[in-house]
């Protein structure tokens, strides 16, 4: 039976999949523009039309009509299953053999897959669902999808350090949220992601002006879990301005609306980022950064992703330089940025490397250090990722600092700063 919308559907991804455009596919025996119709539903497809169609794809006839629904049935599966059971694999291949019955279950199955992709700390394969999830949304015309589509590809582009990018997106959220006057979940979810990346880009005023948006008019509206969210992200506004007693006092209150029955990822999420926040106050709180790394441990062995225990070993690798137990240090970042897998995302994998690069220039191996060093702070610039290329520049300073304080015998090559500026004297 060929139906409409499905058939018109299915008609226009045979084709893109073939590189045609309507006129190459229409040739000599149809308009383009009754083609046009045909794609967008408008035209209900005569016999003559259908088999014509299916010549030019060469495609049996039977590929334009509508199947029975096997990706509605995989999602049903997959969510029903015990949470131990990983039903990505099903999902996935559901998703391929997927006839584009059911555009909504489609998006569904998008949504379920890059959450697992996330977990797991796999931004390229999450990044490739939620590109089709953006396009996905905007042909179902749907707010709500289009908004957290794309606050879920703001945060995953994020991740992967492509804030330029990442920030008309997140602007293009909010905006959609605020004009179809949607519940104040999504705005919130919309204004969180924005501040984000407005404050790895650097644009600190427009981040703490959103942010005061964001806790005078939006945080009294949000539920628990969600205002704990907001809390992080201003937390995260606070630690870019190096303001790190405030980040830790936001973090604070946002670990006391949370316990680990409510939403176990996100507990675990919180206490990292107070670790981190402790690592970097200056002079770091080492006794909070074991707490809260004390808590993480035991569940992320029982529970924990790979993505998770990377991020947990990444912090006991700044905790133990902190310390001073250096070789425990070196030891951590070798494990880790020598595991061919690494899934940390961006800005904690810069910083992990500027730590081996850090300990390399104090261990006497200048000129990889320094390398080293050089190599994440342009990654950052390149990123366009402001406060981060300059934390590396100034792990560098110190590093080299402290070498020729300690005696060492340091290169006598001008140093480059990661944007190319002269770097400042070791001895600063």
């Amino acid at each position: 039976m060929l139906e409409q919308p499905y058939f018109g559907r299915q008609v226009k991804r045979l084709r893109l999949s073939r590189g045609l455009s309507q006129a190459s596919l229409a040739g000599e025996g149809m308009s383009t523009g009754y083609l046009s119709r045909l794609e967008s539903g408008e035209r209900r497809p005569t016999e003559r039309a259908a088999v014509y169609l299916a010549e030019r794809l060469n495609v049996d006839l039977s590929s334009f009509e509508q199947g029975g629904g096997s990706l509605s049935e995989a999602i049903a599966s997959v969510t029903s299953a015990p949470a131990v059971v990983d039903g990505t694999g099903t999902l996935m291949r559901a998703i391929d053999e997927d006839q584009y019955v059911d555009p909504a279950a489609r998006w569904q199955a998008l949504w379920l897959v890059s959450r697992t992709f996330n977990q797991q700390g796999d931004h390229e394969q999450e990044l490739r669902c939620l590109t089709e999830l953006v396009e996905l949304s905007d042909s179902l015309k749907i707010a709500e999808l289009r908004v957290r589509a794309r606050v879920l590809h703001t945060r995953c582009l994020r991740a992967l350090g492509d804030v330029s990018t990442a920030r008309p997106v997140a602007a293009e959220a909010l905006k959609l949220a605020r004009s179809s006057e949607l519940l104040a979940a999504d705005v919130i979810a919309a204004l969180m992601v924005l501040i984000s990346v407005e404050a790895e880009s650097g644009a600190l005023d427009r981040a703490v002006g959103h942010c005061l948006e964001l806790e005078e008019e939006w945080l009294p509206q949000a539920a628990p879990t969600q205002a704990a969210e907001a809390l992080w992200t201003t937390a995260v506004v606070h630690s870019r301005r190096g303001d790190f007693e405030s980040a830790e006092a936001s973090l604070r209150k946002a670990l006391d609306l949370l316990d680990r029955r409510s939403d176990l990822t996100l507990w675990l999420r919180l206490r990292a980022a107070a670790t981190a926040v402790a690592l970097q106050m200056k002079p770091p709180a080492l006794d909070n950064a074991r707490h809260w790394l004390g808590e993480i441990r035991p569940a992320v062995k029982l529970i924990g992703t790979g993505a998770q225990m990377q991020e947990v070993r990444s912090l006991e690798a700044h905790l133990a330089f902190h310390e001073g137990r250096l070789d425990d240090a070196r030891q951590l970042c070798e494990e880790l940025l020598d595991s061919g897998e690494l899934r940390l995302a961006f800005r904690d994998r810069v910083r992990l490397s500027a730590l081996a690069g850090q300990l390399m220039i104090l261990n006497g191996e200048y000129d990889r250090g320094i390398e080293t060093l050089q190599k994440m702070g342009q990654e950052a610039v390149a990123a366009k990722n402001v406060a981060l290329a300059a934390q590396v520049w100034e792990t560098l300073a110190t590093a080299l600092a402290e070498a020729r304080h300690n005696g060492g015998l340091l290169p006598t090559n001008e140093t480059k700063a990661p944007d190319g500026a002269k770097a400042p004297d070791a001895s600063s």
